[in-house]
């Protein structure tokens, strides 16, 4: 399994590149911005198949998916359900940084394959949702905007609730195995372990 971090856009998000070199998979994950860049390093992989995951639907994380999945005949573009009325919202923008994505592909529920776990985890969103793999003796935890090294997501925006987002990283992350590296939605990765022990936000 290879791990490219593209940190794209205004905001620094995080695009990741997972690449799953025996089964040549490809997955993409939230492809916010400078679509010229994230479908050049892509094409530097010999994918049989390509696929955008979505952490959630915040402007910052949408705002290439339409391009990229046009250049890449990407197959699917995966989405929790609960994100889909802000994904197509006509007020999904971040003025002045981000204006309402206009392409954007349409998206369906999970279908992994085996090959990652999804893991519902909201409370920045509805829908928010992490990408768990576990591939050739690699495990790789992307969570979006859900935790961040020493800090948690917002929760002031469009169906965030805090309470909520607590539960999420205390079961669905922080119950992971203290090693476990969490690839973030903006800044650097961090560890299970090392949130579990210093992050400020969770008690």
């Amino acid at each position: 399994m290879k791990i490219e971090m593209l940190p794209t856009g205004p905001l620094s998000t995080n695009c990741y590149l997972v690449y799953l070199e025996d089964v040549k998979h490809l997955y993409i994950i939230d492809p916010g911005a400078e679509a010229d860049t994230i479908i050049e390093h892509a094409r530097r992989y010999e994918a049989e198949k390509c696929a955008v995951l979505l952490t959630h639907a915040h402007a910052d994380h949408i705002g290439a998916a339409g391009k990229v999945a046009a250049a890449l005949n990407v197959e699917h573009t995966w989405l929790g359900e609960a994100d889909k009325p802000l994904y197509d919202s006509p007020e999904n923008q971040i003025f002045p940084y981000y204006r309402r994505a206009e392409d954007r592909p349409e998206t369906c529920e999970f279908d992994p394959e085996g090959d990652f776990q999804v893991v519902r985890l909201p409370g920045h969103s509805p829908g928010g949702t992490g990408f768990l793999f576990r591939h050739g003796g690699k495990s790789a935890f992307f969570t979006g905007d859900t935790i961040f090294e020493g800090s948690v997501g917002r929760t002031d925006l469009w169906g965030g609730n805090f309470d909520i987002l607590v539960n999420s990283i205390r079961c669905g992350i922080l119950a992971q195995e203290e090693d476990l590296v969490l690839y973030t939605g903006h800044g650097r990765p961090t560890t299970v372990g090392r949130e579990r022990s210093t992050n400020p936000y969770i008690s």
